[in-house]
């Protein structure tokens, strides 16, 4: 028991839990933006594009009796099928998860570092100064220097 309370707090002061209580708070304030987005801008454009259709009040009312919205039928206490709030729920997914790509592609852009680029020196096997590559005798100590020496 105890070495599992102290792989716990390894793992928790390592950061992986803060980071992930961050992602959680800034992935329900990005829920929050995006859900107006589909809700407030891409919706409506779908509807002037699709003939005034809005998916957020489309729905089939498992009852013989027709209810023009969701929350008419909800107060009649009828169960209906809520297939356009569905739909904004996908285009919601959709748009967040390629969102979350491209940050991700960023991130990992960022990580992959250029090559360090190739040392023109040399540590002297002798004296441990650095010397150019070309050098064949050390200029510090004056020792010859063979063609295998690094």
């Amino acid at each position: 028991m105890k070495n599992l309370l102290k792989e716990f707090r390894e793992f928790a002061v390592k950061g992986n839990v803060i980071d992930l209580a961050v992602g959680v708070i800034i992935g329900a304030a990005f829920n929050t933006i995006v859900t107006s987005l589909v809700n407030d801008i891409i919706s409506p454009l779908i509807s002037l594009v699709t003939g005034k259709l809005d998916f957020s009040n489309r729905f089939i009312a498992v009852s013989s009796h027709h209810y023009n919205t969701i929350a008419e039928a909800k107060s009649a206490g009828v169960a209906t099928v809520n297939y356009g709030l569905f739909i904004n729920n996908a285009i919601n997914f959709v748009i967040v998860a390629f969102v979350i790509f491209l940050f991700v592609r960023e991130i990992n852009k960022m990580k992959r570092k250029a090559p360090p680029p190739e040392s023109n020196t040399k540590l002297c096997p002798f004296c441990q100064t650095m010397i150019s590559n070309k050098a064949s005798r050390c200029p510090n100590c004056t020792s010859q220097l063979g063609e295998s020496v690094t």
